[in-house]
């Protein structure tokens, strides 16, 4: 400890004979600067006392040498560390990179000072919480510990403390805390947004409440309400949004709006915006697709119901004249304000019913319009409609009646003309049977000729060849007559 009083042995594993020793205290490597010395006379070990300061920190080491002019070697001892420790006092936060408000993307830095204290450990707090930094001890001329934040953000905003510490052997802890240093990081005003709602006054007349929002940026921020370029209103508030009013009448456009937000950092604007009020009207339509499943069967509904005007429309569901809840276990609603709602719904026993819409105002909600009301059933659904089942028994039926008629008249023309070519074979002349007869006989026996002329002595073959040849060629002009009345 710093202060205190140590005593330093020295000693010699073997002393010289009647000769004094002297023995002196000096940091390793400096002879310079004697620490204290000790004089031996009969052999005993050097006790050299000192009162600590801070130049006796560091190695020290003891030399031993003959008072007198002898043959005794001059010896050197050991090295031995000594720390001087003195407890932590008054730790102090400075920022050293400026102000302590300042803009996202600068960079922080702080040190932590302290009054004394030596060998000291640093700890970084923000809002309380350790940061994550490591506790590196520092030397004893008492160099400040300093933490850097590069390119800061709004996260690097809040309470800033360290925390001093440093011991002594293992047994006494020394520990200074600094008070706490505001540190606020500004973000940039950006990303501004505009919208309105419709509000109905008692006096029955209507205003639009204008809401200009910044999704980032440090308060206090100060938004403008321009008109296209005439400035409408202002106000400056500790949020990240304001709120501006304006009359409006029914069906007018009122012009183009936008906002500004100024931070003193940027200043931010957001998309024009037109503000028109229509009011509700009707009629309200609703109609429906069918979702299919296997073989065709309708599990499933959607239901769109719109109005035929409104910018600021409520639309409601009904089943059985009773409202529908937002959701619920048969169906879901999907609103896609101002044009249309959309009612998912799974077809089952359940979901049975008369389902219909009614559409209003959001700001006022004493004239409503209705849709017209539609049955779903499963069965109903499942089931052709009586025109499609008409369609389809007659076309049956027409394509039935035109086969009939078709073999009919097919049937008649063929008897027609087998009738016709009978009348033709009983007139037609004998002579003209037996000339065919002879021509189909003639090229019969040219090709069989010659076995007739060899066999000439054999009564009656070639008669009997004529006969059949002739048989033959009536035949022939029958097939001939039938193959034409395929053809046609």
């Amino acid at each position: 400890m710093l202060n205190s009083v140590v005593i330093v042995h020295c000693e010699l594993p073997v002393y010289p004979k009647n000769e004094s020793v002297l023995f002196q205290l000096f940091k390793t490597g400096d002879r310079s600067k004697l620490l204290g010395e000790f004089s031996s006379l009969n052999g005993e070990a050097a006790e050299i006392a000192m009162v600590i300061r801070w130049h006796h920190d560091g190695s020290l080491e003891c030399v031993a040498k003959a008072q007198n002019n002898s043959t005794f070697q001059q010896t050197v001892s050991n090295t031995h560390r000594l720390r001087v420790i003195e407890p932590v006092k008054s730790a102090t936060v400075h920022v050293l990179s400026g102000p302590t408000e300042f803009l996202e993307g600068q960079s922080l830095k702080l040190s932590c000072s302290i009054t004394a204290g030596s060998y000291v450990s640093y700890k970084w707090l923000l809002n309380g919480q350790l940061l994550p930094l490591s506790s590196l001890p520092d030397r004893p001329d008492h160099l400040h510990n300093v933490m850097d934040a590069f390119r800061t953000s709004r996260n690097n905003s809040g309470s800033y403390m360290c925390v001093a510490t440093n011991q002594f052997n293992t047994s006494q802890v020394f520990t200074a805390n600094s008070s706490d240093v505001l540190i606020t990081v500004k973000e940039l005003v950006s990303d501004v947004k505009i919208f309105f709602t419709v509000m109905k006054e008692a006096t029955q007349n209507y205003s639009a409440v204008v809401n200009c929002q910044a999704l980032r940026g440090t308060p206090p921020i100060t938004f403008r309400l321009f008109k296209e370029t005439h400035l409408i209103s202002s106000d400056t508030v500790d949020d990240m949004k304001a709120t501006f009013r304006i009359p409006v009448v029914l069906d007018r456009h009122l012009g183009w709006f936008r906002c500004q937000a100024d931070n003193g950092a940027q200043v931010a604007s957001s998309l024009l915006l037109p503000i028109e009020v229509v009011a509700a009207s009707g009629p309200v339509t609703l109609h429906y697709d069918t979702d299919t499943g296997e073989n065709y069967v309708v599990i499933g509904l959607r239901l769109y119901c719109k109005a035929a005007k409104g910018s600021q429309l409520r639309y409601r569901w009904f089943l059985n004249s009773t409202r529908l809840p937002e959701s619920g276990a048969f169906y879901q609603m999907v609103h896609q304000p101002p044009e249309r709602s959309v009612l998912l719904l799974s077809v089952n026993r359940k979901s049975a019913g008369v389902y219909h819409c009614e559409v209003s105002d959001i700001f006022d909600n004493s004239t409503t319009f209705s849709s017209r009301r539609i049955p779903i059933n499963k069965d109903a659904l499942n089931r052709l409609p009586t025109s499609v089942m008409a369609v389809v028994f007659g076309s049956f039926a027409v394509v039935v009646l035109m086969v009939v008629i078709c073999c009919s008249v097919g049937v008649a023309f063929r008897r027609k003309k087998e009738n016709k070519n009978n009348a033709s074979s009983v007139i037609k002349p004998r002579g003209s049977i037996i000339l065919l007869s002879y021509v189909r006989w003639g090229l019969e026996s040219e090709r069989m000729g010659p076995a007739c002329e060899d066999e000439l002595d054999v009564p009656g073959y070639c008669e009997d060849a004529a006969v059949v040849t002739a048989a033959r060629a009536v035949d022939f002009e029958e097939a001939i007559s039938d193959e034409k009345n395929c053809s046609v």
